[in-house]
């Protein structure tokens, strides 16, 4: 985990992708931020990129490739999975299902998104606080 890596957001709707980018902006964190639409173009560009992203914040319901399918196939991975980079969910998708299958592919966090712009910052500032303060195996 590169803290000062790229945060990869998965996020398929235009709206929340504004909305997320303004709150990291507001927030001040400095990390390249790249989105993508749909899990296959995030694998994609996982499978190809030599850094090493600092976080992938992943909604569940996402077309082509959903969150949970993304998470296993990194996870599986062996090089993707030597990266360490924490996968955390970022969703609507709030049911006792959904969270449970989140936990059983290894998710470091589910975190439940609000629907106003304040309660979105905080959620991100602790999510990204928390992050920036853990150790991870090849931090050293």
């Amino acid at each position: 985990m590169d803290k000062s890596g790229t945060i990869i957001i998965i996020e398929d709707d235009p709206d929340d992708q504004f909305v997320l980018e303004e709150v990291f902006n507001e927030l001040g964190y400095t990390n390249k931020r790249m989105y993508f639409a749909d899990g296959l173009t995030a694998l994609d560009y996982l499978y190809t990129t030599p850094d090493r992203p600092f976080i992938i914040i992943s909604d569940i319901n996402l077309p082509i490739l959903n969150g949970l399918e993304l998470r296993q196939k990194v996870q599986n991975d062996a090089e993707l999975s030597l990266k360490c980079i924490p996968y955390v969910y970022f969703t609507t998708a709030i049911n006792q299902r959904a969270v449970i299958d989140a936990y059983s592919t290894s998710a470091q966090g589910f975190f439940v998104k609000p629907s106003e712009f304040e309660e979105i910052k905080d959620t991100i500032h602790v999510m990204m606080e928390y992050w920036k303060r853990c150790a991870a195996p090849n931090n050293f």
